[in-house]
């Protein structure tokens, strides 16, 4: 992401913090986004890799499958940091820019493995793809929009990060391209949660010197949906 600011507010409290990040005092909006059903069309997937990346997008996606093969029925902890760890390693952090010639793109799993590279955005989504497809209920995933503190300078940078939730109200589990490990909400003191969404709905906190627009951003949601059904990820819903 782009946004960027000179230097970060004092911290706004771990109670905030937890809050947000956990669903507790924050509003849910009346906005319901389309609702991803975890099924996709493995034949529809390898022809869109293959017309769009050729043989090498078909290698990273077979190495996707495998994933998604040797992790159906593990444990959640290791779904989780498995798939934390193959995206965190497989994908490239680069900016939009870079890739897309655009200022903010969200592209989709396909998408970010075929060109290898992908900014906070894509790895969250990838990452909530992979984990709804082993079965984990979308109730319990939640895609976080935050401003993260970077450095020793405290500059504050717009980021995304993947929440796991056991319950919808439980401090969340942090999945991040940022972070190599797993760490639970209130370890992430760099972080100052914004708003989060999944595929049923959106959270908005009182953030008010923020930039973002939780609208917006789902509109960007809604245009990642559409692409991966074309695509062969999602059938019906």
């Amino acid at each position: 992401m782009a946004d960027r600011s000179t230097h970060a507010p004092a911290s706004p409290g771990r109670r905030r913090l937890l809050a947000m990040m956990g669903g507790l005092a924050v509003g849910v909006l009346s906005l319901r986004p389309d609702r991803v059903e975890a099924r996709l069309d493995a034949t529809q997937l390898r022809r869109s890799m293959a017309d769009a990346y050729g043989q090498p997008g078909l290698d990273v996606l077979d190495e996707w499958f495998a994933l998604l093969d040797r992790l159906a029925g593990a444990g959640l902890d290791r779904q989780l940091r498995e798939v934390n760890r193959f995206f965190n390693r497989r994908v490239r952090w680069l900016d939009d820019s870079l890739i897309w010639r655009q200022d903010d793109y969200w592209a989709t799993p396909l998408e970010t493995l075929g060109r290898g590279a992908g900014d906070c955005e894509d790895y969250s989504i990838a990452k909530y793809i992979t984990l709804q497809q082993l079965g984990i209920p979308t109730d319990r995933l939640r895609m976080i929009y935050v401003r993260a503190r970077i450095g020793r300078s405290q500059i504050t940078q717009a980021h995304m990060v993947l929440g796991y939730y056991a319950t919808p109200d439980a401090e969340p589990l942090i999945l991040d391209n940022l972070v190599p490990s797993i760490t639970p909400a209130r370890d992430r003191t760099d972080l100052d949660p914004l708003f989060s969404f999944n595929s049923s709905g959106l959270w908005a906190g009182g953030a008010s010197h923020s930039r973002a627009d939780p609208i917006a951003r789902l509109s960007r949601w809604r245009r990642v949906l559409d692409r991966m059904r074309r695509q062969g990820f999602i059938q019906g819903g």
